[in-house]
């Protein structure tokens, strides 16, 4: 089920920051939105439930140690992808 990827202020501010401060990884994260989009469950996504402060959202990794967060909402009667954070997982969490 292909979802829209609604991109939240505080996204974009991180997603500028990381491509900044990570050039060379622009590909990957483009490419994760576009997998996540298609299917937010693919194991190459590792997707996995918060708990804790972060209950009710979401993470997928790519590479290593990165990590974009998540919250499935519904959108105009549709049911979206709200993209929270990207960042490594000592900036995400």
């Amino acid at each position: 089920m292909k979802r829209n990827l609604i991109r939240s202020s505080a996204f974009i501010r991180a997603a500028k920051k990381f491509v900044k401060k990570h050039p060379n990884l622009v590909q990957d994260l483009q490419e994760t939105l576009k997998l996540l989009s298609e299917d937010a469950f693919d194991s190459q996504l590792e997707t996995h439930k918060l708990h804790g402060e972060f209950k009710g959202s979401w993470a997928c990794s790519f590479g290593y140690d990165l990590r974009v967060m998540f919250k499935f909402v519904d959108h105009e009667g549709v049911e979206a992808i709200l993209l929270e954070t990207v960042g490594t997982h000592e900036e995400v969490y």
